[in-house]
């Protein structure tokens, strides 16, 4: 990993995770697998996944990932990295040897990576887990899945339960990340309907927290150099997910993952629930944002003039056009217009009721010291003469792990 990127790398928690971990070793959250499999093992989620893991008790957790782990992973007995291609099905075959449980969370995430990504990663990824989990007798999988899969860049979701919610397969997807991730959970769900596997999928949304590499640096790049906006009417509500909490989400998951289990093949949506601000379940998007803006000394974007929505839509058909013609990934398209103006939040009422699921760590604790974080780690390294702005290129961090995976894919 490039020296810049290193602090998001280190296993270095904040204060209110340091609170999770506490709690998680001293057995409150109860037992995990002994052996257990993270593909994705690197990623924003999975290497924190990794970690709470071995937290609870786990005596081996392979982290599976394309990337090498940087230096300055944490380096605990329990921990195998494998750096290896989720493609290659020998590979993954030799790296789910004895273990009890697979948490699939390798995917092609976001609207900045290369089209054929989605397709070879979301798709072929999970076909290999599924062949791998049959040739070593792994029966169980928890899969990292998304609410994107269930809705459209035309209609707001607001506290819909996982069964209000539309139904997969859809005829239309809001960005191919959701249509391959569909289809890898539909692969996933046909499986354990025939008794090759048992398998629950759980979904976050807007997944932020120390660490994060992609939703935060590239809103906080564009506010730093002074281009962001407040997008429309900037009265979007949305729904989060603490890092830490959807962690907790994925692990509980597996202790439904039995035969006869009446939540097998399930779909489940984890946020930071009744502990956002207004308690049915979110947050206005750009007030808090603002709030991050303005903890790293940066102007208020909500002390500035709003974009109007129709100017935005033709600004993100022509950064969408370019992207396409010149392979360049930049910031503003359809697909995060949509995600910034629309209402999006759900209800946990289901993963509260059949997992089990709380949030572990309060939005209105959680938000502030993820704020801290950034304070503290990306702001010393934020240089506005290469920072681009809301139309602009995306954070060098991204870019950074586009490159090197583009690289190991041969692409």
């Amino acid at each position: 990993m490039p020296p810049r990127v290193d602090f998001y790398t280190a296993y270095e928690l904040s204060p209110e995770q340091e609170k999770v971990r506490e709690r998680s070793q001293s057995g409150k959250f109860g037992s995990v697998p002994k052996r257990c499999v993270v593909t994705g093992g690197l990623g924003g989620v999975g290497q924190r996944l990794v970690e709470t893991l071995v937290e609870r008790g786990a005596e081996k957790v392979v982290s599976f990932d394309i990337v090498p782990a940087a230096a300055n992973v944490w380096k605990h007995p329990a921990i195998e990295y494998v750096t290896a291609d989720l493609r290659d099905l020998d590979a993954v075959v030799e790296a789910f040897k004895g273990a009890e449980c697979v948490w699939h969370n390798a995917a092609a995430v976001g609207p900045f990576l290369p089209k054929p990504f989605y397709h070879e990663i979301n798709v072929v990824g999970t076909q290999n887990v599924i062949e791998a989990c049959k040739r070593t007798g792994v029966r169980k999988v928890v899969f990292s899945a998304t609410p994107s899969t269930r809705f459209t860049c035309t209609d707001d979701i607001e506290g819909l339960t996982e069964a209000e919610m539309p139904e997969i397969p859809q005829r239309e997807y809001v960005a191919e990340y959701s249509a391959t991730k569909a289809q890898a959970e539909l692969l996933l769900r046909e499986a354990c309907a025939k008794g090759e596997l048992l398998f629950v999928a759980v979904a976050p949304h807007t997944v932020y927290g120390p660490r994060d590499n992609l939703f935060l640096p590239n809103m906080l790049e564009a506010a730093g150099v002074g281009k962001l906006r407040v997008f429309g009417k900037g009265d979007s509500r949305c729904g989060y997910t603490h890092v830490d909490n959807y962690c907790h989400g994925l692990v509980i998951a597996e202790k439904q993952l039995y035969d006869g289990s009446p939540h097998l093949g399930k779909f489940y949506v984890c946020t930071d629930g009744h502990t956002h601000p207004d308690p049915r379940g979110f947050c206005v998007f750009w007030e808090e944002l603002d709030r991050a803006i303005v903890g790293m000394g940066f102007d208020s974007v909500c002390a500035k003039f709003a974009l109007p929505f129709w100017l935005l839509r033709i600004v993100a058909f022509i950064c969408d056009r370019i992207g396409d013609l010149t392979g360049k990934k930049l910031k503003l398209g359809w697909f995060t217009l949509r995600m910034l103006t629309m209402h999006r939040w759900f209800s946990i009422a289901g993963a509260q009721r059949d997992l089990g699921y709380s949030p572990v760590v309060s939005f209105k604790e959680a938000w502030p010291d993820t704020i801290e974080w950034f304070r503290q780690k990306w702001l010393p390294t934020f240089d506005p003469k290469t920072a681009s702005g809301t139309t602009g290129g995306i954070a060098q961090q991204t870019v950074d792990k586009v490159q090197y995976q583009e690289k190991a894919m041969g692409t």
